[in-house]
């Protein structure tokens, strides 16, 4: 959603087995800020990757993750709260 957006590199990843693209120890070295939309989703991800998240941000959004794909609801809250983020 944020790829084309200048200065943002960006990737989607998932914690749970059946995601499209599971988050690595790569991804969580390679990455400078971390955004998950729930705190359990913070939890787990700290649990998993604790060793390799040393300075990375993990940033809890607080939207519930009960939204489809796309949905038209998560795009809009998802724009609304990373816009202080994404320049």
């Amino acid at each position: 959603m944020f790829s084309g957006s200048p200065n943002v590199e960006a990737e989607s990843a998932g914690l749970n087995p059946d995601a499209d693209n599971l988050v690595t120890s790569e991804l969580v070295e390679w990455a400078q800020i971390i955004f998950v939309m729930e705190q359990a989703q913070r939890r787990k991800l700290a649990q998993r990757f604790k060793r390799h998240l040393k300075g990375t941000g993990i940033v809890c959004l607080d939207i519930p993750d009960r939204f489809a794909f796309m949905d038209p609801d998560l795009v809009r809250l998802l724009k609304a709260k990373l816009a202080p983020f994404i320049s």
